[in-house]
């Protein structure tokens, strides 16, 4: 069941989570070196969509578990007083071993409660089914038992939620970088599309449809790429976890304060 929100339009969104929704792998034409992301896109949208102005800020930082994001951006976002915002996070605690899903759940629903009792729209994604990677599908298990709580969450509290493990086209490689962590800037382009169709918005929807088949991949070529894939980032990954060191290490949020968009 598919929840609607109590508006129809917002005038301040705030963005909170890890490096989905800082935007990575989707570089920005106007910022060099830095990125865009959906809920960037998103932001555009519902300017577009606006009869007045639209402030938004995107608090999130790449490498941040669930705690951080909690303890770090969710006061920021309810000193912003929004009316919307989105809170995605808890999928770098899941990669982990060991990781709670029953846990991560109860500490995301104590904050969106918050965002509730202060009147804002709440949006929430699911993680993305990973089967096709053989590596990442060892965490099935602990992403479907998140995803099946988000669900209840947004039952309870009257949030929106957008649903990726059920997204078809989301599952097309091309959508992904090749980290095969974070979306390309077309899947980026979907996923905002996806989160305002989610949101009761008015948009292309052009999101849903598949990318033109491609050949498939020689084996040769495929163990090749999974090889480099290993080397380039599994490796890496797990050498920053056994030094305790993360990503976003050193960085701050990208758009902290909310700002007015241009209207479309």
């Amino acid at each position: 069941m598919q929840l609607e929100p109590t508006r129809t339009s917002w005038r301040r969104y705030v963005a909170l989570g890890d490096s989905f929704t800082e935007g990575l792998a989707d570089a920005d034409p106007h910022r060099p070196g830095e990125f865009r992301g959906w809920a960037d896109r998103l932001a555009d949208h519902l300017a577009a969509a606006a009869d007045g102005d639209v402030e938004y800020a995107n608090l999130a930082i790449r490498g941040r578990l669930l705690a951080q994001v909690l303890d770090e951006q969710v006061p920021v976002a309810l000193a912003a007083g929004p009316d919307l915002v989105s809170l995605v996070a808890g999928g770098n605690d899941l990669l982990r071993p060991g990781a709670d899903p029953d846990r991560l759940a109860a500490d995301l629903e104590d904050a969106v409660a918050r965002f509730r009792a202060a009147g804002a729209d709440v949006l929430l994604a699911t993680g993305v089914d990973p089967r096709q990677t053989p590596i990442l599908r060892r965490t099935r298990g602990r992403v479907a038992v998140f995803n099946a709580s988000l669900w209840s969450i947004a039952a309870r509290h009257g949030a929106v939620v957008l649903d990726q493990w059920g997204a078809r086209w989301v599952q097309d490689w091309r959508m992904w970088d090749s980290d095969r962590i974070h979306l390309t800037a077309e899947g980026h382009r979907r996923t905002a599309l996806a989160a305002a169709t989610a949101l009761g918005l008015r948009v292309d929807d052009d999101w849903r449809t598949p990318l033109p088949p491609q050949p498939r991949r020689a084996l040769r070529a495929a163990l090749a790429e999974e090889a480099a894939w290993v080397r380039g980032f599994v490796a890496p990954w797990i050498g920053r976890r056994l030094r305790g060191r993360s990503s976003g290490d050193g960085r701050a949020a990208k758009r902290p304060v909310p700002l007015a968009l241009p209207r479309g």
